[in-house]
């Protein structure tokens, strides 16, 4: 089952195409059928039954997926990134925040800060959290607490994250976590694929199934620090092959049963070119 938050659009004459529309402000829950999204009532995490209207999804605006409270994030999570970085696989999970403020929808523009020289691309699986998560049994599981999984592009400014050494500053910027489009809530992790292609080239290729930890490990490792509340976000680590952004390019992240998360770039509103 796909899941997705969105907007109708109101076009002013049937030729319209997408780009020409009126976004209508109530924010809708709902379920992609095909090519068409059904409204549920309630919030995604508990009656999913999709009893209300139906819309094209042609004329619809997929939103971020979820609100979370927070995001976290899992670094270094496949070997071959922590390599081309300089880093050796950490012993145990590498998590950090990115604030819920770095949320962006799908087709919605990644602006680069005037302040970074060198602004990369991280594609990654995310999990959603669909119930309260906290204090775990030890063989308890973690199946019920998880709505479904989304794509999710862990934007970086790679110059100032090696100058600060942590990676608040670097992730935390306004615009750096696109995500969506949808929330699959069936999706076997031990076959699912993870790609990036910037401007149609492949650019990343990693399958979840070499996550250094896997996403057991992570959830319990989270929840000895934190509770994780419904609609919070997973990140669960970029594959090899990460590279920079510029203005005018166009990133896509697809997670192979969830679909594909596209973004453009821009420069800053600040910077006289743009």
């Amino acid at each position: 089952m796909k899941l997705c938050r969105f907007q109708t659009l109101e076009f002013t004459a049937k030729e319209l195409n997408r780009s020409d529309h009126r976004i209508y402000p109530e924010i809708r829950n709902g379920v992609i059928e095909g090519n068409e999204v059904r409204e549920i009532p309630g919030q995604l995490w508990t009656t999913r039954e999709p009893i209300g209207p139906s819309w094209p999804l042609n004329s619809v605006k997929l939103l971020p997926p979820c609100t979370p409270s927070k995001i976290v994030c899992v670094g270094r999570n496949y070997f071959e990134h922590a390599k081309e970085l300089g880093n050796e696989a950490p012993k145990e999970p590498l998590i950090f925040l990115k604030p819920p403020s770095s949320v962006v929808a799908p087709d919605e523009p990644i602006v680069i800060p005037r302040i970074s020289k060198r602004v990369d691309y991280e594609g990654e699986l995310a999990a959603i959290v669909g119930r309260r998560c906290q204090n775990l049994q030890p063989n308890e599981n973690i199946s019920p607490y998880i709505l479904g999984y989304t794509c999710l592009n862990d934007v970086t400014a790679r110059d100032l994250q090696k100058l600060d050494v942590q990676f608040t500053r670097a992730k935390g910027f306004d615009t750096f976590c696109p995500l969506g489009p949808v929330i699959e809530t069936s999706l076997d992790l031990a076959e699912a694929t993870v790609e990036t292609f910037v401007n149609g080239t492949r650019k990343q290729y990693g399958h979840t199934s070499e996550m250094v930890f896997s996403l057991d490990v992570i959830i319990r490792y989270i929840v000895q620090v934190m509770t994780l509340e419904p609609g919070d976000v997973i990140a669960t680590g970029t594959p090899s092959g990460v590279g920079s952004l510029v203005a005018g390019d166009v990133v896509e992240v697809s997670v192979s049963g969830v679909g594909t998360l596209r973004n453009p770039v821009i420069g800053s509103v600040e910077d006289p070119e743009y």
